[in-house]
């Protein structure tokens, strides 16, 4: 505990799910932490609420991704939050969690849908770390929230597993040019997590145990065993870890 304090992390996508319980677990460790959002306000003032209530320091950002202009005003409402909270512009640690998934064989697959997730799984994280890389120093951390998805063959999230693929490529690439710089950049790649999104879609409980079947523990993941994870990559400890894609499955399909 505490081996955060002094940095600042912002978390894109964390007002649920992944999002929720990595902003949680680096505010619990000392960052002061920028909890971005796109639209979900209530979602969002529930993540700033808990973490506060746990003793931590943060502050919303309200930006939708995708579309035109999204990284300026990202980081318009960054740099006004931080400044808020008595700090400056500068930027520690990055963590891209914020995506959009669709459901969708190549038959069924329409351009539109698959525009729209590009723009926001994989050019969206390319381009907000361009941006931060202007705020942050030596040493800084870039966590990617990638997915088992890139490295299966899943027919029916086809276009999803594409952009997460890109991730993957995005994180060994940049972990190259930064490394001269102390930079780390890795990719953590969840399976199957427990979040208000996914829980619905797994509301039968013979479907809920066929999922947990499929890791080597026998349960489905839950948000902080992914936060703990990206906890580590934006410490110190991971100071000799980059351009790694972490499988947190959970042992999954071993």
């Amino acid at each position: 505990m505490g081996s955060l304090r002094g940095r600042t992390a912002l978390v894109t996508g964390a007002s649920r799910g992944i999002g929720r319980g990595i902003a949680r677990r680096l505010a619990a460790d000392g960052a002061l932490v920028a909890v971005h959002y796109a639209s979900n306000e209530e979602a969002a003032e529930r993540t700033v609420a808990a973490i506060r209530d746990d003793g931590g320091r943060c502050f919303p950002v309200r930006a939708e991704l995708g579309v035109d202009g999204d990284v300026g005003a990202l980081f318009a409402a960054f740099d006004a939050g931080a400044r808020g909270q008595g700090a400056g512009p500068e930027l520690d640690i990055l963590v891209n969690n914020a995506a959009v998934s669709i459901s969708s064989r190549i038959a069924d697959l329409r351009a539109e849908d698959f525009d729209r997730l590009i723009a926001v799984n994989t050019r969206a994280p390319l381009f907000v770390i361009q941006e931060a890389l202007k705020r942050m120093g030596d040493g800084g951390r870039i966590v990617n929230i990638s997915s088992a998805a890139s490295r299966r063959a899943l027919p029916r999230t086809l276009a999803y597993s594409m952009s997460k693929g890109a991730v993957d490529s995005l994180t060994r690439t940049l972990a190259e040019e930064l490394g001269p710089r102390g930079i780390t950049v890795n990719a953590v790649a969840p399976g199957f997590v427990e979040t208000e999104m996914n829980s619905s879609r797994r509301a039968t409980e013979e479907a809920r145990s066929a999922i947990a079947a499929l890791s080597a523990f026998d349960r489905i993941g839950r948000p902080e065993d992914i936060a703990d994870i990206v906890a580590f990559l934006a410490s110190d400890d991971s100071r000799w870890i980059t351009g790694q894609y972490i499988d947190a499955t959970g042992g999954s399909k071993l």
